[in-house]
């Protein structure tokens, strides 16, 4: 794949600008197929395809929470752990307003504004990441170190496995 095929999202933008590697991967996006599809589609671990999820504490202020694509957020442990009242997902029309993305095309890379970001402990682990790569049916694969480096994210343990 050459460069010029690669979508010059504001993601791409900013992972380019400082310097970061990635290596792009496109599959066949599919309305509500979430991150089981598109494993399927790479033929990729779900465990490693990562969710870039937009929030709101109890004050409205908004944070991204990056999480396994097999697994969903602790609402509770998180706002434990961040000392709030209460978290809750924002509503696709809200998380757009705060990222600059569709949902389904969220990526923590280049958001509108920066925004905290939590990331689960044990996605620092794996060798390597799928992240959505700021469109729909775009995902790039980088080292989790690099995100938690340039991001400033926030280990935390708020997983639970998906029913």
């Amino acid at each position: 794949m050459t460069r010029l095929e690669i979508p010059a999202t504001t993601a791409v933008r900013f992972l380019t600008a400082h310097g970061i590697p990635f290596e792009p991967h496109f599959y066949n996006y599919e309305e509500h197929g979430g991150t089981n599809h598109a494993s399927t589609e790479m033929q990729v671990p779900e465990h490693s395809v990562i969710k870039t999820l937009v929030f709101e504490t109890d004050a409205r202020k908004p944070l991204l929470v990056l999480m396994h694509g097999d697994c969903e957020v602790s609402t509770k442990q998180l706002a434990r752990i961040i000392g709030v009242k209460h978290v809750a997902p924002c509503d696709p029309a809200t998380a757009r307003r705060h990222t600059g993305y569709t949902v389904g095309g969220i990526s923590p890379f280049g958001t509108r504004s920066p925004l905290p970001v939590y990331i689960e402990s044990t996605i620092l682990s794996l060798p390597v990441i799928y992240i959505n790569g700021g469109k729909r049916g775009f995902l790039v694969a980088i080292s989790p170190e690099a995100v938690q480096q340039h991001l400033g994210g926030t280990p935390v343990d708020v997983a639970i496995p998906e029913i």
